[in-house]
This record gives C-alpha cells, sequence and structure tokens, in this order.
C-alpha cells in the first residue's frame, strides 16, 4: 500500500470511529509504529486528524474553545435556572469559588443581593458584575484570555494552590461517562483541576447540550464531583447513565 493509500485508510478509519490506536493500525497495516507515527502527523498538519497519546482522533469530535460574544446568549434560559438552582447550594458565610464562564456568571448575578459570602474567581467578566454589590470578592491574578474574559498562568495556579474554600461551581465544556470532565486546553483543565483540589465540594454547572461530549483535555472524572446541576432537556436514558455515578440536580427550563 501507497503512503497516500495508507493515510486515506486511516484517514477513513477516523472519520467512521472517531478515534484510532498506533498499535492497531500498526498491525492491521503490517506497517511500523513509526510508519504510523509519521502519517498521523501529516494527518494532523493537514487538520485530517488530532494526535493524542498513542493514537489519534477526529478534530470533529472536540468541543473547543468559544469567544465570549459567542456563547452569551447560547442556551441563555437553560443557564438561568441551572443558577438558580445552584443558589440554595450556598450556605451563609461561604467562601465560593465561581469558574469562568456564562453559567457562571449568572449565579453571579443571583449573588449580587447577598453580603455574607467571598466569591472568588478568575472570571474579569464575574468580576466586573459584582463590582458594585456588598459581596467580598477576590479576582485571581493571571494573564488575560482575549475574546474570553478568563485569567490563566502561573500566577493564578499559584493562586489557587493556596487557598481553601467551601464550594466550587465550576463551568464545562464538555462531559462524557468515560472521558469524565474535558476542557480546550491544558492550561483551562489545570486550573480547573486546582480549584476542585481547594474546595470541599464541587458542583459543576453544565447545560444539557453538553451531555456525551468530549474536549481536548482532561480536567477530572465525574466521580470527582459532588453533583451536577443541569436543565431538563437532558433524555432520561442519558440522565439515568449518568446519576450511576454522580448526583444530578436536574431542573426543568425557563420560557419566554
Amino acid at each position: 500500500m501507497l503512503p497516500l493509500e495508507r493515510r486515506n485508510w486511516i484517514e477513513s478509519q477516523i472519520l467512521a470511529n472517531g478515534k484510532v490506536e498506533i498499535e492497531d493500525l500498526s498491525n492491521e497495516l503490517n506497517v511500523s509504529s513509526m510508519t504510523i507515527r509519521r502519517d498521523l502527523a501529516e494527518l494532523e498538519r493537514l487538520g485530517k486528524a488530532i494526535r493524542t497519546h498513542g493514537g489519534a482522533i477526529s478534530p470533529d469530535s472536540l468541543i473547543r474553545e468559544v469567544p465570549y460574544s459567542s456563547k452569551e446568549s447560547r442556551n441563555i434560559n437553560q443557564k438561568k435556572v441551572i443558577a438558580k438552582n445552584a443558589l440554595p447550594l450556598i450556605p451563609k458565610n461561604a467562601n465560593i469559588i465561581l469558574d469562568s464562564g456564562t453559567t457562571t456568571l449568572e449565579l453571579a448575578k443571583l449573588l449580587k443581593s447577598r453580603n455574607d459570602i467571598t466569591v472568588i474567581t478568575n472570571d474579569i467578566k464575574i468580576a466586573v458584575e459584582l463590582m458594585d454589590s456588598e459581596l467580598k470578592v477576590i479576582v485571581a491574578g493571571g494573564e488575560l484570555q482575549t475574546n474570553v474574559g478568563a485569567l490563566s498562568g502561573w500566577p493564578t495556579q499559584e493562586f489557587f494552590k493556596k487557598i481553601h474554600v467551601d464550594l466550587f461551581f465550576m463551568g464545562v465544556h464538555a462531559i462524557d461517562l468515560k472521558a469524565g470532565i474535558t476542557s480546550p486546553s491544558f492550561e483551562k483543565s489545570l486550573i480547573k483541576k486546582l480549584m476542585l483540589d481547594s474546595a470541599a465540594a464541587t458542583w459543576a454547572l453544565i447545560d444539557s447540550s453538553k451531555f456525551n461530549k468530549k474536549s481536548f483535555s482532561t480536567v477530572c472524572p465525574i466521580t470527582s464531583l459532588e453533583g451536577i446541576i443541569t436543565d431538563d432537556g437532558l433524555d432520561l436514558d442519558i440522565r439515568e447513565e449518568y446519576e450511576e455515578y454522580v448526583a444530578i440536580n436536574y431542573c426543568g427550563g425557563e420560557h419566554n
């Protein structure tokens, strides 16, 4: 088989299955692992694959970072009702982390009438939202991700290594039973892990469109969560699958 024919065949397997393993391809095509790695590197260069440890996945299988302006109004009613159902989980005088994201921003809006909690965040839009409130607000330092509003980098990492809070409300890009919680970059995954480690309990705020999806980098298994808050758009059979591993607060939606 010529190299081009081999790469075309590998591409077809990626499209059909969503992923491939180097060892399997090597055995199937009777070529060395190094040859397969070169083929995958070329497919990645052409934008037809994303290499992973031990193989490759389809670019279409990943949820990528979305600019804030593009996601601000997406599933907004679901995000509002998720935030509403997260609110009773916050006890008086609690210290909480609000992850960056539009769903956590909706929760921040509901917190503005309170004056008894401390909010820590790495999201400048959340900080601005709470600027005129009576809450104590602490903003993690770091490099600003333009068009998104999140802060990251080593100052952010060091900050979250040194604090301890009661609750962490995690924003989620994608969730899958096997892959767990995933995010678009290693940096975002690391920040979320550090937030999770600093909290006594973590609740993930996830609208139903993000279930059974994957992004690039693993954050944590779903069993690391205290629970999930989602909306009524989640199919019952999917909900039951996830409830075998984690508690789900399943709430009805708001309608215009």
